[in-house]
């Protein structure tokens, strides 16, 4: 069967067709076929390697994780969060929502203190362990508000890099502005967020948190309980909230951690106190 040579207009319609076809994108510029479910195994590659590859040109050779909640707050926006929540409820004195918004920002308040803590823990880590061509200690944090917030703060107060390791969430999460920029990331996947946190790290400090902050110390605790990890202080901050949150002692006399789990992590009351925690441990080790 002989075909008819294409005229040039039809040339032109079925070449321009072609150039814009996806399969004709170079598969690493084609963002469609990257977010196939197929092709999962490449995007966890790449959160492996992206930051992996910043921090080696970075020379970043240690970290100290910071965790704590999203809504622990600086003193004064608390204190307005608690004033909206006040003049709300005196417009309608008797809806329970309002009333429970009033006393759940009053506790808001009651743990401001927590956001300062972290700011200056991370701002007396940033000026004892600064070097200039080799980076130890470097401040880690989830990248978002509140004590990642603070303690991102503190090591920028400080003149010292400090790392944000950011999540894509339902209800979006901006990067707090005091990360250094070029090391500041954002994750897909909850998994490789969690290695990159733990790979480089030489102490982890959790200040108080829900359950994001209880997630990220639990993975941290099975880690270390199982010898899957590097030994690493893990230090509660302000034992009175963690005593309130975990009974670990319940756990034990339960049988089911062993006694010396118990030893895993300890607690501090100041930025002081966790940074010669810190300095102590690894000490011993040297």
């Amino acid at each position: 069967m002989a075909y008819e040579e294409l005229d040039q207009e039809e040339r032109r319609r079925r070449l321009e067709a072609i150039l814009q076809s996806p399969t004709y994108r170079l598969a690493e510029q084609d963002t469609d076929f990257l977010a196939r479910p197929e092709l999962r195994p490449v995007r966890l590659q790449l959160e492996l390697l992206k930051p992996e590859m910043a921090f080696r040109e970075h020379a970043i050779r240690s970290t100290i994780v910071v965790f704590g909640g999203t809504q622990i707050v600086p003193e004064a926006e608390a204190r307005r969060r608690l004033e909206l929540a006040r003049t709300a409820l005196a417009a309608d004195p008797a809806n329970p929502k309002k009333q429970r918004d009033v006393l759940r920002a009053e506790r808001i308040l009651a743990k401001a203190h927590y956001y300062e803590a972290a700011r200056q823990f991370t701002r007396l880590v940033a000026t004892e362990s600064r070097t200039d061509h080799q980076y130890d200690y470097v401040v880690i944090t989830g990248g978002g508000p509140g004590i990642m917030e603070a303690a991102n703060r503190g090591a920028y107060e400080a003149g010292a890099k400090s790392i944000g390791l950011n999540i894509t969430l339902p209800a979006e999460q901006v990067p707090n502005p005091y990360i250094t920029p070029e090391l500041c990331f954002q994750f897909h996947y909850f998994a490789l967020r969690k290695m990159h946190f733990l790979l480089r790290a030489k102490a982890l400090v959790v200040f108080p948190g829900g359950f994001g902050t209880l997630d990220e110390l639990f993975d941290a605790l099975t880690l270390r309980q199982t010898n899957r990890m590097q030994e690493i202080p893990i230090i509660l901050y302000s034992r009175e909230y963690w005593d309130k949150v975990i009974d670990f002692q319940f756990l034990a006399d339960e049988g089911v951690i062993a006694d010396e789990h118990l030893e895993l992590f300890s607690y501090a009351e100041t930025p002081q106190e966790a940074w010669k925690q810190i300095l102590a441990f690894h000490a011993k080790r040297k």
